[in-house]
């Protein structure tokens, strides 16, 4: 009975805080009858409802879900609109657009290896459709995993081998970290590590580097920037 008593003082004292019964029962463990009989002589203010009623969980997270459907809905949109705009690849953008990607993350240290790393599959596939265009063969590709120790190494080379239709011959042993995976503040990437594709090809590596070489001096000479 003491309990009792000790409990209905404080639901009182927490219905004048502005509670909740929701909130007062997930703080005391009471139910919303016993609260509904103890409370109905504090009642809460027009405003307090009108706060309660605009700051509820649920009604914060349908309003997240209507914006997260809102942006999904106007990425299509624009998704739509930009897959008109660019349409279908011909052999001549493709080559380009290698040329652009390489000359932003294309590996350049080496004079005698075309390299390229990327944690997203899709950056990679767009690589490897670049570089067979260039001539490239599967036999000539090797490729490295930058994996963390905390990582299945049989499972991240299956990753890659299903995202970027490769076989298992094409991957040499992965360089792996001695940090951990699950030890990071900031994963990014997609969970899968580093996939490094490697070309020992000199003259291709300088047919490159003319090529971007090449797009750096038709820009200056243009003059066409801001």
């Amino acid at each position: 009975m003491v309990r009792r008593l000790k409990d209905k003082e404080k639901a009182i004292t927490l219905r004048l805080q502005g509670m909740s019964y929701s909130q007062i029962k997930k703080e005391l463990g009471l139910s919303k009858s016993t609260l509904s009989n103890w409370l109905t002589p504090y009642p809460l203010s027009i405003e307090r409802i009108r706060e309660l009623r605009d700051w509820s969980s649920k009604r914060i997270e349908n309003y997240r879900e209507t914006m997260r459907n809102k942006r999904k809905r106007k990425l299509l949109a624009v998704y739509e609109k930009v897959s008109k705009d660019i349409g279908k690849f011909s052999g001549r953008e493709l080559f380009i657009g290698g040329l652009l990607l390489y000359w932003g993350e294309g590996s350049k240290t080496s004079s005698s290896t075309v390299a390229l790393s990327n944690t997203n599959p899709a950056v990679l596939r767009f690589f490897l459709r670049w570089v067979k265009l260039l001539g490239v063969r599967r036999s000539r590709l090797n490729l490295v995993l930058h994996l963390y120790e905390d990582m299945d190494k049989s499972r991240e080379i299956k990753f890659w081998m299903e995202q970027l239709g490769l076989p298992k011959s094409c991957f040499k042993k992965p360089y792996v970290k001695t940090s951990k995976l699950s030890g990071l503040t900031y994963k990014g990437g997609f969970g899968h590590g580093t996939c490094n594709i490697r070309i020992y090809n000199r003259k291709l590596y300088d047919y490159i580097l003319m090529g971007i070489k090449y797009i750096g001096d038709i820009q200056y000479k243009t003059k066409n920037g801001f």
